[in-house]
């Protein structure tokens, strides 16, 4: 494969946006929206985009472009778990560019900022026994569950409803099984928030098991672009890494 040219600048370490990838032709073209977005926001910086898995460029490819430069890589990710924690950190250790990695994206509260304004654009509104589930990606980590709750309990702060977590996949409860549980409770008016950066198969399949609401994936939101930078700022505090 034949990557582009991205070698060193002067200028600040580089941005590289690690985005999970997605056979969803919807998913890269949000992330790349979002990537322009900060770049608007940070013209001075120097801004790339790799991928885990399934679409290009590759994150080992896009480092490789890079040659020894200083880079801060931040996960399009929303919490801790494989790919933050092994993924992640073996293709950085494996290249030659000189490396820090931020930490994951959530929780955050400009996340709940994000999830509140794509909620009120699909239409929800607080009432009278409302409640809301947080559909997220799922993950056997059980750090990544941590986060997730966490994430439940700011956007249930920001909203002033409650908030439950559900998972599409290695965790529990499943979106359904939390629905049936708000409804137990009494909630009659429940959304769905989509707790995943970019549209996908889960996110859809989240989304179809609304009896009501359900908002669309956080995408390329200025909250989101500003949360990208603090993550930047914030690692630039950290070690650099350098390939063995």
């Amino acid at each position: 494969m034949t990557v582009t040219d991205l070698s060193p600048r002067p200028g600040p370490p580089a941005l590289v946006l690690v985005a999970h990838g997605s056979r969803d032709p919807r998913a890269l073209s949000t992330v790349r929206a979002l990537m322009d977005r900060v770049r608007a926001l940070r013209p001075d910086l120097s801004v790339h985009l790799g991928h885990i898995e399934l679409n290009e460029p590759l994150l080992p490819d896009t480092l490789a472009a890079l040659g020894d430069t200083e880079a801060v890589l931040v996960p399009l990710l929303l919490g801790r778990g494989y790919h933050v924690k092994q993924d992640i950190p073996e293709m950085a250790a494996a290249a030659t560019a000189r490396t820090r990695i931020a930490a994951p994206l959530g929780p955050h509260p400009l996340l709940a900022d994000t999830l509140h304004a794509r909620l009120l654009e699909a239409g929800w509104r607080r009432r009278p026994a409302s409640a809301v589930v947080l559909a997220a990606a799922g993950s056997r980590d059980p750090d990544a569950r941590v986060d997730t709750g966490r994430m439940a309990d700011l956007l249930a702060a920001r909203l002033g409803v409650p908030v439950l977590p559900a998972y599409a996949s290695a965790a529990a409860p499943t979106v359904q099984e939390a629905i049936t549980t708000l409804r137990a409770k009494g909630r009659r008016h429940i959304a769905i928030a989509s707790y995943f950066t970019a549209p996908g198969r889960f996110a859809t399949e989240c989304a179809a098991q609304a009896s009501g609401i359900a908002s669309a994936p956080l995408g390329a939101h200025d909250a989101m672009a500003e949360l990208i930078l603090y993550r930047y700022e914030r690692a630039l505090g950290t070690p650099v890494t350098v390939a063995a």
